[in-house]
């Protein structure tokens, strides 16, 4: 039997597939780099490399697909090649996209831009590109991003080298997060809380009279539109707490932990960030029964969240 030949369009599109947490081999995704560009980048500081991945810093959309996917329309197309990521995590072999990082200040995610970003998603989906948004007014790109962006990395690395070992558990008997290890106060503690420099700062702040409970609390929901929201406060006088809510929204990747367990760190982590400007004065405080009303109407939505809410006993009154 006659094979038919191949033409060299299909080997092209052959060479330009990639495959992605789903399994998906994707043909529109294309290299970003050289090994050139690669190269200087690094020195300049402008690129750094983590767990066989190359991070590249502010790329938009249309840098990163090879053209319009079946079943995108015009005005989708034309919004979402305009779309800009903080990150964008590639192969250190091909250059070619695995996964998206974009932090979202909720005060500007204006009705206009959340239509935006559902046309960006729609083309994230039709092209198979991961994407991680994370809303927080503390968190940036340009401030704990990397971090951010690395710990990723190092649970998604730690997650696909352990699968099976024990029990069948994403990562054995034990998870990135639950690492024990030297913290940086000298104690022995969970060395991937991406919260443990917060609840450093808070004792810190305690010990001079600039908080009234060193205790960092927090929460955690998963949504079942796949959105997970994470709380954290820290109780900075009567009746006024040091607050922040961190959402996510990990489309077609797996952050290497559970969402709603990484969204609560990383509300930690961004009351950590607030901890800095106590010295430059007086940071914005919620009260209790603003806090208390929003936990109503949290509690609400039971029937909106995926699993069982292990926070009963939170409350504000």
């Amino acid at each position: 039997m006659v094979r038919p030949r191949r033409s060299r369009r299909d080997e092209e599109a052959k060479d330009t597939t990639l495959i992605n947490d789903d399994g998906g081999r994707e043909p529109w995704l294309r290299p970003i780099l050289s090994c050139a560009d690669h190269a200087a980048g690094v020195r300049r500081g402008e690129l750094f490399d983590r767990a066989g991945c190359v991070i590249a810093p502010g790329r938009r959309l249309g840098q990163l697909v090879g053209g319009r996917p079946p079943g995108v329309t015009t005005r989708q197309w034309s919004v979402a090649t305009r779309a800009r990521f903080d990150f964008v995590v590639c192969g250190a072999d091909d250059y070619r996209p695995v996964f998206v990082v974009d932090f979202v200040d909720p005060a500007d995610r204006t009705a206009e831009q959340r239509r935006d970003e559902r046309m960006t998603e729609a083309v994230c989906e039709a092209v198979g590109l991961a994407v991680l948004r994370v809303e927080s007014a503390a968190l940036t790109a340009t401030g704990p991003g990397r971090r951010v962006v690395e710990y990723v990395l190092d649970a998604r690395t730690f997650q696909q080298s352990t699968a099976g070992l024990r029990s069948g558990e994403i990562v054995g008997e034990i998870s990135y997060r639950d690492i024990v290890g030297r913290l940086p106060d000298g104690r022995t503690g969970q060395v991937n809380d991406l919260g443990a420099v917060a609840r450093v700062r808070a004792v810190e702040a305690f010990v001079s009279r600039q908080l009234s409970d060193p205790l960092l609390r927090g929460l955690h929901v998963e949504w079942k539109d796949g959105v997970a929201e994470g709380w954290a406060w820290l109780t900075a006088g009567e009746g006024g707490l040091l607050f922040e809510r961190v959402r996510i929204w990990p489309q077609r990747l797996h952050c290497g932990i559970a969402p709603g367990r990484f969204a609560e760190d990383l509300a930690a982590a961004a009351v950590g960030e607030r901890l800095t400007t106590l010295e430059l004065g007086e940071p914005q405080l919620r009260k209790r029964h603003e806090l208390a009303g929003e936990l109503r109407a949290l509690l609400s939505r039971r029937a909106e969240m995926s699993g069982e809410f292990a926070f009963d006993h939170v409350s504000f009154d």
